[in-house]
Order: structure tokens, then C-alpha cells, then sequence
């Protein structure tokens, strides 16, 4: 009994690895209702004024729900107002923006609610004094690690750390031309965050590696904050060859 050609003749593609993956091939997520806890924050105020701008559906959380309904109102666009916990529960997404003072604590008052949902921290641990902004020593790392401890069921990646929240809330600024750092432990999840900075115009969400890279991440904040005292200016970020 003989074999075959086609039995002695391996395939035409055998052997060949697949084509890489185009990294900016990122996912749809204009369906996703993405969460801002901190809403009403400068920062959170900011991100959640420039995402329903661009089309997002938005809500923001505060530990008071009126609070929240009434920066809502005032930022439009959609926007809605609830407290953190209804909030985190509606929410595809949810960007952490509360001050460093309460973050854990308010993470761990939500972390039922924010079971299985994608967290995004962009919480940044500094302190201040006569010489200016310094990044304070996180037990965990990070704030984002912090967040990931806190969170065991909940997928954390940290992000948009150096938007100048003047920037953000400025109805007369049409794009914000700037690079985003997105880290976090699975592509998909890293992925689909660059993907929702893409939805600001000018904004760009490029991956920057592991949560245990987040400190050097949020402690660059104290140099901006620097650069932005010497000359008057809201710097921001842009990574360049990429």
C-alpha cells in the first residue's frame, strides 16, 4: 500500500507562525456604560465630561447621590448622577478618581459591587510640601496594586494618570493631545482601555506594562505638577517611535 501525495507533502503553511497581532487593532467599546467613582471631583468631573462628549454613556458616583445628579446635570452630555455603590453596579466600566486619602476605604465598601467589573485606577498617592509635590510609599506599590489587593474579583488596570483636569473640563478645547498609560495583566482587558482613551479626540491609550510598574506610573504626576508650576502650563504626555 502506497501513501498519497498529499499524505507525503506537508501543508503549504505549515510551520509558519500566525501574523502577529496589529497592536492598535483595539475593540469596539462606544456600548460600554463606563462608571466614574470620584465623579465629582475635578479629575473624575473631567474624564466623565470628555467621555460623553464623545459619545459615551456615562454615570458618575459620589457618596452622595444628590451630588452626584447635580454635576451630572451641569456637565450634560447625558451624564447621570448616583451614588458609588449604584454606580459601580450599572457600570461596564469604572474609573477610580477619588482622592488617595479615601481609596481604600471606598474600595473596600464596593467591593461586592464591583465584582467582576473592569476597574480602572487612575489615583495618584502624592504628597505635598514647601517644596512641592512627592510621591508617598504605597504598602502594596501602588495605588493600582492597592486596588487589585482590595478588588480580588474585579479585573484592575490604572490609567490616565497625567490628564490636566482643566484641560478635560474646558468646553472650548476640542482635542486633548496626549498619550495615555495603560497597564494591567491581561491584554484584553489593557486593551479595551486604550481603546476607551481612543475615544477622546487626540487622546491615545498605549500599553506600558504590568501593574507592578504602576508606581513609577503615578509618581510621575510630582513631575508634572512641577513642570506645570515653572511654566504655568498643563503638560501632559507624549510617547514618540511608537
Amino acid at each position: 500500500m502506497t501513501t498519497t501525495d498529499s499524505a507525503q507533502t506537508p501543508p503549504q503553511n505549515a510551520g509558519r507562525k500566525a501574523p502577529a497581532k496589529d497592536p492598535w487593532d483595539l475593540p469596539d467599546v462606544s456600548g460600554m456604560t463606563v462608571g466614574v467613582l470620584g465623579g465629582t471631583g475635578d479629575q473624575g468631573q473631567g474624564l466623565a465630561y470628555r467621555l460623553a462628549r464623545a459619545g459615551q454613556k456615562v454615570i458618575i458616583g459620589s457618596r452622595a447621590a444628590d451630588r452626584a445628579r447635580a454635576v451630572a446635570e451641569e456637565l450634560g452630555h447625558g451624564v447621570e448622577g448616583a451614588d458609588n455603590a449604584e454606580c459601580a453596579r450599572r457600570s461596564d466600566i469604572v474609573i477610580v478618581a477619588v482622592p488617595w486619602e479615601g481609596h481604600a476605604k471606598t474600595l473596600e465598601s464596593l467591593r461586592e459591587d464591583l465584582t467582576g467589573k473592569l476597574v480602572v485606577d487612575c489615583v495618584n498617592p502624592l504628597g505635598f510640601d514647601k517644596k512641592g509635590a512627592y510621591a508617598l510609599d504605597v504598602e502594596e506599590g501602588s495605588a493600582a496594586q492597592q486596588a487589585a489587593a482590595l478588588l480580588p474579583d474585579a479585573r484592575v488596570t490604572a490609567a490616565f494618570h497625567h490628564l490636566s483636569a482643566v484641560l478635560l473640563k474646558d468646553p472650548e478645547i476640542d482635542e486633548i493631545e496626549t498619550d495615555v498609560m495603560v497597564l494591567g495583566e491581561e491584554r484584553d482587558d489593557v486593551e479595551i482601555v486604550q481603546a476607551l482613551a481612543g475615544r477622546i479626540p487626540g487622546m491615545r491609550g498605549v500599553f506600558a506594562g504590568r501593574l507592578r510598574n504602576a508606581h513609577q506610573v503615578e509618581a510621575l504626576v510630582a513631575n508634572l505638577i512641577s513642570v506645570n508650576r515653572r511654566y504655568k502650563a498643563h503638560a501632559g504626555l507624549r510617547l514618540t517611535d511608537v
